[in-house]
């Protein structure tokens, strides 16, 4: 099958770029040297491109998991341009497409299972999609979006003027022009636009599946250091409406942090959560496939499935009694500040059935890993 042509145009631009990434930089580091205001301005851009990006493009125009105010869109536009990842109207629209048809080597325009180099950059080297860049379809809400159709019309404008003029800037500032602009100029956007590249491919190669298996996502904590959150990927596609991709207190997600900072002020709001309920769910019944799996290639293990399957109603039935508790606490908690009602009791039922089904959760995941392991040939006691 003859190959789609070249886009020239990208092509050059991601050699020429990546280019000057590997050799001025490194040069310049060597025979001048780089200040240390300068490393620091190339972290703060690099920051402010890649939040951009998952928090703006990703995670407000794409899934509108949540509103911000307007003067944070318009720092997100201007990021946005600085990151040069297109228009966040085309952006945005790509993105649904590929969740919409996640996997598929056609209509997924960065499929993973083309392979890593086509999901991470070779996608947009050839016109693989025979692209129309005018139809938006599946995004007119983001048309009606004053800030992103100015961006998205004045597009190559802002981008020399944010490429050229906040690295010229800092440089007249801090007294090196030429530092900066490799520094903040072209490394930061050569490591900023790979970084983000790293979720179309590595994030779907490398990682867990703790979610759901019925696609190529993963989670994978390492990753989400390099990509603000991102990496926490297999949660996302499942749930891409959460404002979270890093859901515990511990996963590093600095975009859910500055979208939660944001809300705390005044910037933000409707942040939208999955229940807990909703995501025990997902987990549980992954690992379920996952040990059926397992057992159905083992001679008589009909009892272990039975027993799996029983472990597992028991589990979904205690974690949808907890879940009830916990909004009718939530709901006596909002009545009790309008008529200074007693929630107590309320409150331990809510602790109790909360006890009651992490106890069921252990027990459960102790089952799994008992007959995911060797010693499920054995019988069970």
């Amino acid at each position: 099958m003859k190959k789609p042509p070249l886009l020239w145009t990208n092509v050059l631009f991601f050699a020429l770029s990546f280019l000057a990434a590997i050799t001025l930089v490194p040069w310049y580091g060597f025979t001048h040297g780089f200040e240390t205001s300068t490393w620091i301005a190339f972290v703060a851009c690099m920051f402010y491109a890649g939040l951009s990006i998952t928090a703006g493009y990703h995670r407000l125009w794409a899934h509108k998991t949540y509103e911000a105010h307007p003067a944070v869109q318009w720092v997100f536009a201007l990021g946005g341009a600085f990151a040069l990842q297109n228009s966040a109207l085309h952006w945005s629209s790509d993105h649904r497409v590929h969740h919409g048809q996640v996997d598929d080597p056609v209509k997924d325009p960065y499929a993973a299972t083309n392979g890593f180099w086509y999901s991470h950059i070779g996608w947009m080297l050839r016109d693989y999609q025979g692209k129309n860049y005018g139809d938006y379809s599946n995004a007119r809400d983001l048309q009606r979006n004053p800030i992103v159709m100015f961006q998205h019309r004045h597009y190559m404008k802002l981008v020399l003027l944010t490429n050229v003029g906040i690295p010229l800037l800092l440089g007249a500032l801090f007294g090196d022009i030429i530092g900066m602009l490799l520094l903040a100029g072209v490394l930061r956007l050569v490591l900023s636009q790979h970084f983000t590249f790293f979720i179309n491919s590595l994030a779907h190669i490398w990682g867990s599946r703790p979610y759901t298996e019925k696609n190529t996502a993963r989670d994978n904590g390492f990753l989400a250091l390099f990509t603000y959150g991102e990496g926490y990927h297999n949660f996302h596609h499942i749930f891409a409406s959460d404002y979270r991709n890093g859901i515990r207190w511990y996963h590093y997600d600095p975009t859910k942090w500055m979208i939660r900072a944001f809300a705390a002020v005044g910037l933000a709001s409707k942040l939208k959560r999955t229940p807990v309920e909703r995501i025990e769910k997902a987990k549980a019944e992954t690992l379920l496939l996952k040990t059926k799996v397992k057992l159905a290639k083992l001679p008589l293990a009909q009892d272990q499935l039975t027993l799996l399957q029983q472990e597992y109603d028991l589990l979904l039935k205690k974690l949808q009694t907890f879940c009830a508790a916990q909004k009718q606490l939530l709901e006596a908690k909002a009545d009790s500040m309008r008529e200074q009602c007693d929630t107590s009791a309320i409150a331990k039922q809510y602790k109790e059935l909360e006890a009651a089904w992490q106890t069921q959760k252990q027990a459960w995941l102790a089952l799994n890993a008992r007959l995911l392991s060797n010693a499920y040939t054995k019988p069970l006691n």
